[in-house]
C-alpha cells in the first residue's frame, strides 16, 4: 500500500480491527519513509449480473428500479417497508449466489412474482397482470386460483 502523503511503497500495518457489521476491516497503518500514519478499509466488492432484456439490450442492475417495481405492486397494501426491504435483499442474494455475469430481465421478473406471493396476494395478481400481459378475464382466474383456494358459498 502507498503511502498517501509521499508515496513511497513500504508501509506497515499496526492495527487491523474488523468493523461493527462485519463487512469491512479498517487497518491503521504507518509510512515507513515519512512516518505519518493512515488508516484503509478492506471490503468485499461483488457485481450484481447485468441484465439483459427482452430486445436484446443489456442495463446495469438498478436496486431502486426493483423497489419501485416491488412499491407499484404493493400501493395502498399493508406490507410494512421492513418486508419490502427483506424482499429486496432476498432477490439480490439470489441474483450474486448464482455467479452469473448476465441474467436475463424474465429471470428477476419471475423473482419478483414469488416474493410478493409471499408478501401479498394482491399485489402478486397486480404485478403478474402487467408482467405476462393478461389478456382476458380467464387468465386472471388462473392466476388466482394459483395463490389461494377458492371460498365455498354456504
Amino acid at each position: 500500500m502507498k503511502c498517501p502523503f509521499c508515496h513511497h511503497e513500504d508501509t506497515q500495518v499496526i492495527d487491523t480491527r474488523a468493523l461493527e457489521e462485519g463487512d469491512a476491516i479498517r487497518r491503521r497503518r504507518r509510512c515507513a519513509h515519512c512516518d505519518k500514519r493512515f488508516t484503509t478499509f478492506e471490503r468485499i466488492e461483488l457485481l450484481m449480473p447485468v441484465i439483459v432484456k427482452k430486445n436484446g439490450s443489456r442495463t446495469d442492475f438498478d436496486p431502486a428500479k426493483l423497489r419501485a417495481s416491488l412499491m407499484l405492486a404493493l400501493r395502498k397494501r399493508p406490507v410494512s417497508a421492513e418486508a419490502v426491504d427483506e424482499a429486496i435483499h432476498r432477490i439480490e442474494e439470489k441474483l450474486l449466489s448464482s455467479g452469473a455475469r448476465e441474467v436475463l430481465s424474465g429471470h428477476i421478473g419471475e423473482l419478483v412474482m414469488r416474493e410478493l406471493k409471499r408478501l401479498d396476494k394482491i399485489a402478486y395478481i397486480r404485478f403478474a397482470s402487467v408482467y405476462k400481459s393478461f389478456e382476458d378475464v380467464a387468465e386472471f382466474q388462473d392466476a388466482i386460483a394459483e395463490v389461494g383456494p377458492e371460498r365455498k358459498s354456504p
